[in-house]
């Protein structure tokens, strides 16, 4: 495994320095975690912030909404800025401004002023999940690359799982504005450890365009590229999968099968583990029998479990009929999750701040579908079976068509 750092100009080899190397891609894998650690965290406490704020709680879900769409925008913004001015001052910039925003709504007393922090703090943590993409590209590459990207995956992926317990905790003991205290310390640690062991590994070239019109070009090229497009588009499919679940999840394990809301963030924290033990093994399996089949067994775990839990509508509902095709599905997610994107950035090293920014907005699109697909759909059991089954089938197909056609370019 090499890894480079611009600023002394120096390769670092795992035998060499695997403190170094693995410092860096635990900074990395802290840094995807940002965004959704500041999402989830506060969920459980939708409530009280509405009581403390003299709104109703779906006026108070606003701020989660807004959060989302200004990180999946601002993501379309910061990709190319970092590719013409390097990584680490956008880096160091979102960070502090995302604990900037942390403290606003710490503070903040009522709903417009929360939204104002909500906004600033989305806008910060946008870069965060971005460039910790982008650096791991910018510092390894092939199965290197699947590694790195499986283990930032996983932290990605724990965030959401785990935050939601951390939030409940915080809210009985301290009440909902020390959620905000938290977050915000996290994101100046996050941001001390990123200036202590990675620095700068993009070197600014000035002649990236950042103008409108170069940047949609820019845009346009990887959405046109079957290369990127396949890949991307399957994770982005895929989210829309695991978010139509976390989404629909209330619905059929509280209010069909009576699960208290700890046992629900039991499960969500559980989902973990699953995503963990796949994302880990999928560099390992690619080794042995290569990236493409690696990637092509992950999706068709993922779309069985979708199939199953499609079936599993016209059966008695017990956990076993719900749990384990969702297990199924978080073996196949967790095994893709690294692999594709891998495979979606390999080719765009010189603009790799670009290619993670549309990765991401793709990802946040996905995650978008997937929550209004099922919520339109009055069935629970039935519109988890639709939206899983339909959006890893296209995935499926997607990235095939993407294998078929890349060799004949």
């Amino acid at each position: 495994m090499t890894i480079q750092n611009i600023g002394d100009g120096n390769k670092l080899t795992l035998a060499r320095a695997p403190s170094s190397i693995f410092a860096r891609i635990s900074v990395l894998a802290a840094l995807a975690a940002v965004g959704s650690f500041a999402t989830n965290i506060l969920l459980p406490s939708l409530p009280s912030m509405a009581k403390d704020l003299n709104v109703s709680t779906a006026a108070v879900s606003s701020t989660i909404s807004v959060y989302l769409a200004v990180f999946a925008l601002g993501q379309l913004v910061v990709g190319p800025l970092s590719d013409r001015y390097g990584r680490w001052k956008p880096v160091m910039f979102g960070l502090g401004i995302f604990v900037l925003g942390s403290i606003w709504c710490e503070f903040s007393t009522t709903l417009p002023m929360m939204l104002v922090g909500r906004t600033i703090q989305a806008l910060g943590a946008c870069a965060a999940s971005v460039l910790s993409r982008a650096v791991a590209r910018d510092l390894l590459s092939g199965e290197d690359l699947t590694k790195a990207l499986a283990f930032i995956m996983v932290a990605m992926s724990a965030a959401p799982g785990f935050s939601p317990l951390i939030g409940g905790l915080l809210d009985a003991t301290s009440g909902w504005r020390s959620e905000f205290l938290v977050v915000g310390l996290f994101g100046a640690t996050v941001a001390l450890a990123y200036f202590r062991f990675v620095g700068e590994t993009h070197r600014p070239d000035r002649n990236v365009s950042i103008q409108l019109t170069a940047i949609l070009r820019g845009y346009w090229g990887l959405l046109t590229d079957l290369r990127f497009v396949a890949p991307a588009g399957t994770i982005g499919l895929f989210m829309g999968a695991i978010f139509a679940m976390f989404s629909v999840s209330p619905r059929i394990l509280i209010d069909g099968l009576g699960f208290s809301p700890i046992q629900l963030g039991l499960f969500f924290a559980g989902t973990v583990f699953v995503v963990f033990g796949s994302g880990m093994t999928a560099p390992r399996l690619a080794i042995k029998i290569g990236h493409a089949r690696a990637t092509l067994a992950g999706l068709i775990i993922a779309t069985t479990g979708g199939t199953l839990l499609l079936l599993a509508h016209w059966v008695t509902p017990t956990i076993w009929s719900y749990l384990i095709p969702v297990l199924i599905f978080l073996a196949g997610f967790g095994m893709v999750s690294p692999l594709a994107t891998a495979t979606a950035l390999q080719p765009f090293g010189d603009r790799a701040g670009l290619a993670s920014a549309l990765l991401g907005f793709l990802q946040m699109a996905g995650a978008a579908v997937g929550v209004v697909l099922t919520a339109s759909i009055p069935s629970a059991t039935l519109a988890i079976g639709i939206v899983q089954a339909a959006l890893t089938m296209l995935g499926l197909i997607l990235y095939l068509a993407g294998q078929r056609a890349v060799p004949a370019r």
